[in-house]
């Protein structure tokens, strides 16, 4: 079990990857480069109603906290996700959900004992 000083402490370390994922355009964007690949910006920004450059500003945002990984191919500049950045991410949530289950079991067996003189 995580102290809680420790969950707090990788959640802090966290917030900005979890503040990029709080922008339903920057989530829709990862969602994206979730399914594989590499896409460019081109691809990412058609459908949407955003324009190339706000796109790019999304993505910038992205890649501040390695959650996507831009590359080169010729002139193209090309994303992908990052895995070990949404990894960290997945434990981070782990690490909260550990917490609140332990504190539901302890709050359960607390309530169970005061019904039983």
């Amino acid at each position: 079990m995580l102290k809680t000083t420790s969950v707090a402490q990788t959640l802090t370390e966290n917030a900005p990857l979890f503040a990029a994922l709080g922008d339903p355009t920057r989530l829709a964007l990862l969602l994206q480069l979730g399914e594989g690949g590499l896409c460019s910006i081109t691809e990412l920004a058609e459908g949407r109603p955003q324009t190339r450059q706000a796109i790019r500003k999304h993505l910038q945002v992205l890649e501040a906290v390695q959650l996507i990984r831009g590359v080169r191919r010729g002139r193209q500049h090309l994303f992908q996700i990052e895995p070990k950045t949404l990894e960290i991410a997945a434990q981070s949530l782990a690490a909260i959900s550990r917490q609140w289950d332990d504190a539901l079991s302890r709050l359960k067996l607390l309530v169970e004992d005061a019904g039983h003189p």
